[in-house]
């Protein structure tokens, strides 16, 4: 009998030879069946997880047991059956018992998230990389047990740490070897260079090196907020607001409305007056950087108790705001101005010294017009330098070295701004007495360390906004700083918000004083024709005539004496409350027949307006 061959596999019609009709049965079919699998699951759901916890109740029954010695497993068994028997004897015992097995069950079968406990095969690749390129700095070739190698166990070396969702590391804390040489900056670069390049650019990492335990503690940095505006912020008299860090930084928060709503930013407050020991300041930075708003910023705290001196050697006009408000003796913008008004301020300062220590030797305070802060902003002296040394004049800085040296005691305080390619033009006086240190804008750490003297924390980014940078106080650490947002209210492009914040804060103009005019002369009488029989006027009434008429002309002021100097009128802005003397500083005490309220002369009428910049630019 013969026998017929069973068909094969592959003679077996594929679904793509099936008529389309047969694939779309087949094709409803699946979706019927998925849907009838969904819908089972959905039914049996309470099932399931109670079926679940069971398991995992069985299993941690079974480990309990394993787990429990054989000498006490008889005493065990022995307490579990009497419970048992007495739950059955207990009314509804049973029926309560399985509630709470199936309650249980639930709990224990419940879906739970997922919980990361490590990291996952990109972020171990990623940490492994890093250990790997930290052997070389971490290793020597006589260490018995080294830390790092090769192919080593990189979790010894690495550990808490985080990620965030693109798998880069947030977090790190790296243990290295206690020969490793922590305490040379040039190592201690070249490890932040290598973290920050193996852990993802564009970010800014701080760096906290514990020398005692031997670990660093990398860790990223939000970004600083550039939202909050000039406002008048909850200060002392003394104290002004630089600018805002993070919050672990410093221990000082001060309220500040941020757009709509109100809170507490940690900021850094610089201390000036007589118990100062940065009284002076300099900030450096790149061109757009803002230094010029830290400077006006400055300055509007200033004015809320006391006076500001403004040379704008730039003469761009950003200062314009400021002319002729209250509180604002000058703004100048010229070399003659400059050097009048710092010639001035030297004068100042010599004048409240002296007064201050007549009135301390005479047992009495201090005078008020010697305690009121006077306050200098020279913005870009170099450019003055450059047109003064042309001209064969002095340099403006070397006005500076009285207010500078001695301005602490006088309450006289210099803010000096320049940009990083004018450093050299800067004079020793000024780098010795500018304690106070600002570096804003996009700068390599070398030029940070030259300026604070000190190297930063952090990583440099690479988008630094305007007033973004670096402060530090005399020796104490480098802080990131975030200026308050304060635009010139003069330009287009400042927008209605920071203007208006800008013009509130500035004090109203004084009224222009009214001129005293002479006294008008009166009007001769119409000439009428006397008659032909009219007598003639005699010589009495032409002499009284005219004796009336010179009585109603204004009197003659006085020729000055000989060698006298002659009076100047100063600058319809400027506030004649404190000016230069007419000569050289009195080094003599006054004698008695001097009033002891004596009006100090003006500022010399060489002063420039910023509306209006002098040709001498």
């Amino acid at each position: 009998m013969a026998r017929r061959p069973l068909p094969r596999i592959s003679n077996l019609p594929s679904i793509a030879s099936l008529p389309s009709t047969a694939t779309a049965r087949i094709a409803r079919g699946r979706q019927i069946a998925r849907t009838a699998a969904d819908g089972a699951t959905d039914v049996l759901h309470p099932l399931i997880t109670v079926t679940r916890g069971l398991r995992k109740l069985a299993g941690a029954g079974r480990a309990k047991w394993a787990a429990t010695p054989k000498e006490r497993r008889g005493p065990a068994l022995f307490v579990v059956a009497a419970c048992v028997l007495a739950v059955a004897l207990v009314p509804y015992g049973p029926l309560l018992a399985l509630v709470t097995v199936m309650g249980a069950a639930a709990w224990h079968g419940r879906e739970r998230p997922v919980v990361k406990t490590g990291p996952d095969e990109a972020e171990t690749e990623r940490l492994r990389a890093l250990y790997e390129a930290l052997v070389p700095y971490f290793s020597a070739p006589d260490d018995p047990s080294p830390l790092f190698t090769h192919g080593g166990d990189w979790t010894k070396a690495l550990g808490d740490f985080a990620f965030d969702g693109d798998g880069r590391p947030t977090r790190l804390r790296i243990t290295y070897p206690a020969y490793f040489t922590d305490g040379e900056p040039e190592c201690r670069a070249r490890i932040e260079q290598l973290v920050h390049a193996k852990s993802g650019r564009g970010r800014e990492y701080l760096f906290d090196w514990d020398e005692e335990g031997n670990q660093l503690l990398v860790r990223v940095l939000p970004a600083l907020s550039t939202s909050v505006a000039a406002q008048r912020f909850v200060t002392a008299p003394g104290e002004t607001v630089l600018g805002f860090t993070d919050p672990e930084a410093v221990q000082r928060t001060v309220p500040v409305l941020d757009g709509d709503e109100s809170r507490d930013a940690p900021a850094v407050v610089w201390r000036t007056g007589p118990r100062s020991t940065e009284p002076h300041l300099l900030a450096v930075g790149q061109p757009g950087s803002g230094t010029t708003t830290l400077l006006r910023s400055i300055a509007l705290q200033a004015l809320q108790h006391g006076d500001v001196l403004v040379v704008d050697g730039s003469g761009t006009g950003e200062y314009a705001c400021l002319a002729g408000r209250t509180g604002v003796l000058a703004v100048e913008c010229g070399l003659t101005g400059a050097l009048s008004s710092l010639e001035w301020a030297a004068h100042e300062t010599e004048r409240r010294l002296i007064a201050a220590n007549r009135a301390r030797q005479a047992g009495h305070p201090a005078p008020e017009d010697t305690r009121r802060p006077l306050w200098i902003l020279l913005d870009r002296p170099g450019v003055f330098g450059h047109l003064a040394a042309a001209d064969g004049r002095t340099d403006p800085q070397a006005l500076l070295q009285v207010p500078l040296r001695h301005g602490r005691a006088a309450q006289v305080t210099v803010v000096v701004a320049e940009q990083f390619d004018g450093l050299d033009t800067l004079s020793e006086a000024v780098w010795a007495h500018t304690r106070a240190r600002v570096a804003l804008g996009a700068a390599t750490p070398e030029q940070v360390r030259c300026v604070l003297d000190a190297a930063p924390h952090t990583t440099p980014t690479p988008h630094v906004p305007p007033g973004r940078g670096y402060a530090r106080l005399g020796t104490g650490p480098v802080f990131r700083l975030q200026v308050p947002a304060t635009p010139d209210p003069y330009d287009d492009a400042t927008t209605e918000a920071q203007r208006r914040a800008v013009l509130d804060l500035l004090p109203e103009r004084p009224p222009p004083p009214v001129p005293v005019d002479a006294p008008p002369v009166p009007a001769a009488p119409p000439a009428v024709p006397a008659p032909s029989d009219a007598p003639a006027p005699s010589d009495a009434s032409t002499g009284a005539s005219a004796d009336a008429a010179l009585a109603a002309l204004p009197e003659a002021q006085p020729a000055p004496a000989q060698g006298a100097p002659e009076a100047r009128p100063a600058p319809a802005f400027v506030v004649t409350a404190y000016g230069p003397p007419a000569g050289p500083a009195p080094t003599t005490p006054a004698p008695a027949t001097t009033p002891a309220t004596t009006p100090a002369p003006a500022l010399p009428t060489t002063s420039a307006s910023a509306s209006a910049p002098s040709s001498d630019h």
